[in-house]
């Protein structure tokens, strides 16, 4: 792979959860996550993005999302769930990308706030049309993703390093 490779992060928040008497870490989706993760799933499907991997936090709200993300996929990357992702801050989740092997040109993380959108706003040292206003008009909300492109390899990722090129949001 030349350092040129063009390469894609996306970013995924967890679809809406629930707050039952449980740890945090267990909390599942409410009815509306179950509603609207399907529909980021037929939306992340629409971007054309052939994802090689897919790195989904191990919090139960985060499974349950890429569960039913997933199968609205023309092809299921292979996942792994990592608990790193779970709380992480983004430098945190700058450094489990920058583990991604350089086979992997489209990569998609699911995880949480704030350290989705801090990441996404840490990665873009710009922004195509009015994506970035539009990411922080809506402050990430559950089910919304981000996708940067990047040149360069995954050991490169760092802030400033990706152009944000799609914001999207259920509920826009």
């Amino acid at each position: 792979m030349s350092v040129d490779t063009p390469r894609r992060i996306v970013l995924l928040r967890h679809a809406k959860a629930d707050w039952p008497q449980t740890s945090d870490h267990e909390r599942p989706l409410a009815e509306r996550g179950r509603t609207d993760a399907p529909v980021a799933g037929r939306r992340l499907a629409d971007t054309g993005i052939g994802f090689d991997l897919a790195l989904c936090s191990t919090a139960v709200r985060t499974r349950e999302t890429w569960k039913l993300a997933v199968q609205e996929l023309p092809e299921r990357p292979k996942t792994v769930y990592e608990e790193r992702i779970y709380e992480a801050s983004p430098g945190e989740l700058i450094a489990v990308i920058n583990e991604t092997p350089d086979t992997v040109d489209d990569l998609l993380l699911i995880g949480h706030n704030p350290g989705m959108h801090g990441l996404a706003e840490i990665l873009a040292g710009g922004a195509e049309g009015d994506t970035q206003t539009r990411m922080n008009r809506s402050g990430f909300p559950t089910s919304a993703f981000a996708v940067l492109s990047f040149s360069g390899s995954w050991k490169s990722v760092e802030p400033g390093v990706g152009t944000l090129v799609d914001f999207w949001t259920p509920h826009d």
